[in-house]
């Protein structure tokens, strides 16, 4: 039974994972792999991230001290899971800062999860997306350390840091990561746009379009449909945020001064 096998090709996996490789080959009888996994810790070849969760350790590295690539583990948490906000920022080589804390998006509930030195937080789907069938849009399939994961893609990210800014950080954070992208597929992004249903993130959608117009290449054609799905009273663009803001009309968005000079103080 080549069980090395199976650990050189997952570098982090599950419990089940792990049974249709020893079925495929004739081998999952009872206690075989409560055998094989105590096997296994005892050798110092794997370590156990939560239950039905293990991480492959590297042949001649020390179990206590290998690091766990922090993604993989976040792409195991469910078997929906997807990398989301500010955690697709920095897959995609996006994000202004590198966090400790990474978020997936899961229809499964669990709880918050410290392994090594990051934390992983689930993000409930989308009701209307779950409603429309939609969870998936945006969502990318990539390989890492041979482990297959789902990350939304830059198109879905920039509308999503925009709907929840609390799962991204402050707002310099969130402005210089969305300008160090050079291209999106606008057509998408007002696709993702139509299916959340919600205006202020509409609203701030057209906004930062209209800021970047040029260099994101953002034609009236595209910011005239952002307009019309604009809220129809003024709304904030940070809630909970009242002092300071000045009245964007053509958003209708009392919008931070810190956001519209970019002095980035305190605005979360």
């Amino acid at each position: 039974m080549k069980v090395n096998e199976f650990l050189l090709r997952h570098a982090v996996f599950t419990l089940d994972e792990l049974d249709s490789f020893l079925s495929a080959r004739g081998s999952l009888k009872p206690n075989t792999r409560k055998s094989i996994l105590a096997y296994h810790r005892n050798q110092g070849r794997i370590i156990p991230i939560r239950r039905g969760l293990y991480a492959t350790v590297p042949l001649g590295s020390d179990p206590a001290s290998s690091p766990v690539d922090p993604y993989l583990v976040a792409a195991k948490m469910s078997e929906d899971a997807v990398l989301a906000y500010h955690t697709a920022l920095e897959f995609h080589g996006k994000a202004y800062s590198v966090y400790t804390r990474l978020y997936y998006v899961s229809a499964r509930k669990s709880l918050p999860l410290k392994f090594q030195s990051h934390e992983f937080t689930r993000v409930p789907v989308s009701h209307l997306l779950r409603e429309k069938g939609k969870e998936m849009f945006g969502v990318a399939r990539h390989k890492r350390s041979g482990v297959e994961l789902r990350v939304t893609n830059l198109e879905r990210t920039f509308v999503d840091v925009l709907d929840r800014p609390d799962l991204t950080g402050s707002w310099e954070e969130i402005w210089r990561s969305l300008e160090s992208v050079e291209f999106f597929d606008l057509d998408q992004v007002i696709e993702y746009v139509l299916l959340l249903e919600n205006a202020t993130t509409a609203a701030k959608v057209g906004f930062f379009l209209e800021q970047h117009k040029e260099t994101l290449m953002a034609d009236n054609a595209h910011l005239n449909t952002l307009r019309t799905l604009r809220p129809r009273q003024p709304h904030y663009f940070v809630r909970g945020k009242r002092k300071d803001c000045q009245w964007v009309k053509e958003w209708n968005l009392l919008i931070p001064v810190e956001i519209l000079n970019r002095s980035w103080g305190e605005v979360l």
